[in-house]
């Protein structure tokens, strides 16, 4: 339909071809976290390792050791837990609500430390290397408490996970990450992501509008690149990044008009 009422030709259904080759379909950002990467480094000398963690419904991570002709090897990327869609979902059942903006809901609560403990006692994200969805999660374990205490206690378990996630990727040396996706604007949840990372010193957080990029767009202007790529026939997901058995070239081309 699309292709039909722009009159031009539409790249669509990108995981596919990622999953028939053993992948996991997620996620595949990366190849556009690459590009900007260096467009990043040549102007604000950040240098590398460099990563980019995109906060949506689901939070991932990409790792970025250097850039090279074999980017493929310097390339790391996984799902490494929930993002908004706890909190979201939580805001949404209990208030007239979408979200918590800027965080401000949770900061009036106060975090149930022994519900949180017992969660993180009975939860675990068996690996990195699966593909997460926002089913793989839920927020039953607050319901007892009141609306702000668990819009609370839930950002600071997201914040958990997210830490847990960023400490499992590693790093010999300081990195930055730039964050982008709705959830950079909830600064309630980016206070619980640094304040549950064990080694503070190593890990800097870092918006990425502060970098000459609109953190709303990051992810549909990598579908826009992903477009591009699979129009050239060209990879855009890779056996570090999704899985994969080899470098795949995804997506559909329809013309409809």
């Amino acid at each position: 339909m699309l292709s039909q009422l722009l009159k031009k030709k539409v790249v669509y259904d990108f995981r596919q071809k990622d999953i028939e080759n053993d992948g996991q379909g997620a996620p595949l950002t990366p190849i556009f976290h690459y590009l900007i990467s260096n467009i990043v480094n040549e102007k604000f000398k950040t240098g590398f390792p460099i990563g980019f963690i995109n906060i949506g419904g689901i939070t991932n991570l990409t790792k970025i050791i250097s850039i090279s002709d074999n980017f493929e090897d310097n390339i790391t990327a996984y799902d490494i837990g929930p993002g908004n869609c706890l909190i979201d979902d939580w805001v949404r059942k209990k208030s007239n609500k979408k979200f918590d903006e800027n965080g401000n809901i949770s900061k009036t609560g106060k975090i149930d430390q022994l519900i949180t403990n017992q969660i993180i006692e009975n939860f675990n994200i068996d690996t990195f290397s699966k593909s997460l969805d926002i089913k793989d999660f839920d927020n039953s374990f607050a319901r007892g408490l009141t609306f702000e205490n668990g819009c609370s206690t839930i950002t600071n378990f997201t914040g958990y996970l997210i830490a847990k996630g960023i400490e499992n990727v590693g790093t010999d040396s300081k990195i930055k990450y730039l964050i982008s996706g709705g959830g950079r604007k909830n600064i309630a949840l980016i206070e619980c992501i640094k304040e549950n990372l064990n080694n503070k010193n190593n890990f800097i957080l870092d918006n990425i509008d502060n970098y000459g990029l609109n953190g709303d767009y990051i992810e549909s202007q990598a579908f826009g690149y992903l477009a591009i790529r699979s129009f050239l026939d060209l990879p855009i997901s890779f056996p570090n990044t999704t899985g994969c058995a080899q470098p795949t070239v995804g997506g559909k081309l329809v013309k409809n008009f």
